[in-house]
Formats: C-alpha cells, sequence, structure tokens
C-alpha cells in the first residue's frame, strides 16, 4: 500500500513514541521504504522532525483546547493531535482545512471512536489559536523557555544554570536555525577549490567553511552528493573538523583516537598526517568499527588500525606509545541538538552522571602519551560539568599536564580551552581543550 505523507509521518511518530526509536533511524528507513515523492520527502521529514521539536509547546497549547489531559490519551490519539497541531500552528503553506481534514482521515483507519474527539478539539484550535495563553518570560522565565523553543523545563534549568536566560534563549533559536550540510574534504585525493568546483560544475552551490581549512557547507541533499561515495569528502560538522587541526598530528608519528566512532575525526587525523605513521582507532562498541574501517577504504586510508577496547580500561602494551592522543569523550551532545532533537528529552539525570564516566576515561588513557606529547580533549555538548570543569578536576590531580594555548581558523584560545557555540560561531556546540605532558 502506498501512504500519504501524513499517514507515514503518523506512523512514524507513533513507533517513536511506542517503542523508542531514534528519529534519524525511523526516518531513514521510512524514506528507504516508503514511495514517497521527492516533494512528499521533504514534507514528512518536516512533519516529523517538526513534531519531535515542538511537543512540548504542542502539547501545552493542546491542553487548552482538550477536554483530558494530553498525557492521559492514548498515544495513537496524542500523535494524531500533535501532528495536525504542528501543521495548523507552524507550517503557513498548509491550510487549516486540510491539517484537519487528514488527520480525520487518519483517525478513522487507526482508531475510529477517536475520530469525532480529533475533529473537535483541532477545529477548536484553529478557531481559538488567537487567544492562546503563553506563559510570560518575566514572571516564569523557565516555563516560558520551555512553551516557546519546545524543550523540557529540566533541560532549560540546566541550561540556564550554565548559561542564563538570555543566552539561553539565543542558543535555543540557534538549534532552530541550523540548516545545511557541512562536509571534509579528502585532501589525500582533491583540494578544497578542486572539489567546490566539481560542485558548482553539477550545479551544487558550496561556501568555505570560516575557521576549517577543509571544509565546504551544501544546501542540497546528502542523497544528491556522489562525492561522498567516491571518497572525495565526508559529513563532518566544522567544529568537529577543529579537532584534527588543533591536535597537529604529523606524519609519521603515532596517534590514538580513543573514542573513535563512527570514524570521522580519526579520518581527519589521518589525513593530517598524509596517510603516513600510525593511527589506532579504539571504541567501545565493536559493531560500530565497520563503519571507520568500510569510511576508510572508501576514503584511500591506509594508516589506520582498529580495535574494540574501552577507553577506561588500561591496556599495558600502549603505555607511553603515542605522540598524540584525540579524546572525543562521550557526552550529553547538547550541543547538537540541532540535528538529533532526541537529545532534548534526554534524563538530566544521566546527564549529570557523565562526568565520572569521562573523568575515568580521561584519567586511564593519559596513560598511552609519551612525555611531552599532546592530546586534545573534546566533547558536542555545552554543558560546563563536561567541559572546563571536567579538565579543571583532571589538571588538579595530574600535575605532569598543562594547558597549551592555541589559535585555529583564526579563533583564539590563550587558555588552552576553546567552546564554540552555534550562536556565535555558526557551527554545533563544541569544546576543545588542548594538554601537553610535560
Amino acid at each position: 500500500m502506498i501512504l500519504t505523507v501524513r499517514r507515514a509521518a503518523y506512523n512514524s511518530l507513533l513507533r517513536l513514541e511506542k517503542e523508542g526509536r531514534y528519529s534519524n533511524l525511523e526516518t531513514d528507513l521510512t524514506l528507504k521504504k516508503e514511495q514517497l515523492s521527492q516533494k512528499d520527502r521533504a514534507l514528512y521529514t518536516l512533519l516529523v522532525y517538526g513534531v519531535i521539536e515542538r511537543r512540548v509547546t504542542l502539547d501545552y497549547v493542546l491542553g487548552q483546547f482538550s477536554s483530558k489531559p494530553i498525557d492521559d490519551l492514548d498515544p495513537e490519539v496524542r500523535c494524531l493531535l500533535r501532528l495536525g497541531a504542528y501543521q495548523i500552528l507552524f507550517c503557513d503553506r498548509i491550510p487549516e482545512s486540510a491539517a484537519v481534514n487528514e488527520s480525520v482521515k487518519i483517525a478513522n483507519d487507526v482508531r475510529r471512536s477517536a475520530s469525532g474527539y480529533v475533529n473537535g478539539v483541532l477545529r477548536s484550535l484553529c478557531k481559538g489559536k488567537e487567544g492562546i495563553r503563553y506563559p510570560e518570560k518575566e514572571k516564569d522565565p523557565i516555563a516560558w523557555l520551555s512553551v516557546k523553543y519546545g524543550y523540557p523545563m529540566p533541560m532549560c534549568e540546566l541550561f540556564v544554570r550554565d548559561h542564563g536566560i538570555e543566552r539561553t534563549a539565543s542558543l535555543f533559536a540557534a538549534f532552530e536555525g541550523n540548516d545545511g550540510t557541512t562536509l571534509r574534504v579528502n585532501t589525500l585525493r582533491i583540494t578544497r577549490e578542486e572539489l567546490a568546483q566539481r560542485l558548482a560544475e553539477r550545479g551544487i552551490h558550496s561556501e568555505k567553511t570560516p575557521y576549517s581549512p577543509h571544509g565546504l557547507k551544501v544546501k542540497c541533499a546528502v542523497s544528491e552528493l556522489s562525492e561522498l561515495a567516491d571518497g572525495l569528502c565526508f559529513v563532518q560538522d566544522e567544529a568537529s573538523q577543529l579537532c584534527a587541526t588543533v591536535l597537529g598530528a604529523k606524519p609519521c608519528e603515532t596517534v590514538i583516537d580513543t573514542c573513535s566512532c563512527p570514524g570521522g575525526k580519526s579520518f581527519s587525523l589521518a589525513m593530517e598526517m598524509q596517510n603516513e605513521g600510525k593511527l589506532y582507532s579504539f571504541d567501545l562498541h565493536a559493531n560500530k568499527l565497520s563503519l571507520v574501517r568500510s569510511g576508510a577504504l572508501r576514503l584511500g586510508i591506509s594508516i589506520i588500525e582498529t580495535a574494540c577496547r574501552s577507553g577506561a580500561t588500561y591496556f599495558p602494551e600502549l603505555a607511553e606509545t603515542a605522540d598524540r592522543m584525540l579524546m572525543d569523550l562521550p557526552c550529553s551532545g547538547l550541543g547538537v541538538m540541532a540535528k538529533k532533537p532526541d537529545l532534548r528529552f534526554k534524563n538530566v539525570e544521566d546527564i549529570e552522571r557523565l562526568p565520572a564516566v569521562q573523568y575515568a576515561i580521561l584519567d586511564n588513557s593519559v596513560r598511552y602519551l609519551k612525555k611531552g606529547g599532546r592530546l586534545v580533549v573534546s566533547t558536542c555538548t555545552l554543558a560546563k560539568a563536561e567541559n572546563e570543569e571536567l579538565i579543571r578536576k583532571f589538571l588538579s590531580e595530574h600535575c605532569e599536564f598543562v594547558l597549551v594555548p592555541f589559535a585555529v581558523g583564526g579563533l583564539d584560545a590563550p587558555s588552552g580551552m576553546l567552546q564554540l557555540y552555534p550562536d556565535t560561531h555558526g557551527t554545533d556546540g563544541f569544546f576543545i581543550a588542548l594538554l601537553e605532558k610535560k
């Protein structure tokens, strides 16, 4: 059966609600399976990600028109109401009548007894949306942030604790505006200028990244980029590209990437090393290391050796073998919520346990670094406890390490630590620290 785009979106949202799937995996699977036109594929993606990103806002608004608490509704009804409400509130090009009627059609198919309820709530929303009561910033700033930007209140409190109300609002707004794809050019095979010219000849406009010397930004669908399959580039955010640049790995050195999957940073390191030397790519998850191996093969990289190893477990044969190390520590991911909207619903208690996990990896793995060697610690989060506070704690207990000032892409880090922000730099929220073993 060929599904309508709204039915496909509803099915995905219901699976995400019931089974806790990751949205990117669910959407990828649906787009491969269902026979949707290019226009419908774009609408499907907009609806699924839009409902996820605005779930908190939608539930707040629907609560003003539903006779029953939204949390008490069956998942099928809740998903239909959210899907219809998202179109009514946030999709200017979709007629309200279409949003209501299509939702009722789906209700008739999946839960006929609820179709009248869905119809009534959505029609009431259409009539009364101008009178919706929203939290006031001055009276309840946390609730205002939560409803305006679609984040659970505990997540808002976590951000406000580190960044304050105004900066949190700026960061949340920046997450909404993050679009396009950033490529890291495979400099083993082609220059940035040559790749840009090749794309232009195919009608694909690209822009040079302002900080990374190896990046290009494009706004086309990734499926249009044959250059990925040809091994001329790979997808990597500009902030992530800077890690390898800051580490300064050179040809013929021995480098360890302790938490390497899915492999982007290892690939960048190999390119910085001109594919000469030894590069060990370790990760806790053996099944993900195949991504590193296949990616290296596609890109023409031969110096990477993968192994399933926990960063928190000591392997004495590696003691003081590395000239340089990269530790992209497991983190909360609070800097990449533009790309992974599911993360906004992450349990704050789980986030607060992460620094201990990070410290165990850092404390153990630094033993592999030679005296005089350099180490980059990075995360894709904006949580201070996982970034500068973690580094300060580490330095207080490891007097043999010092922070090293650095500059990269016109950005100065005199303290040896650099925090990148989506609202300031237009990158993922990302942290980089450079240390040296005395």
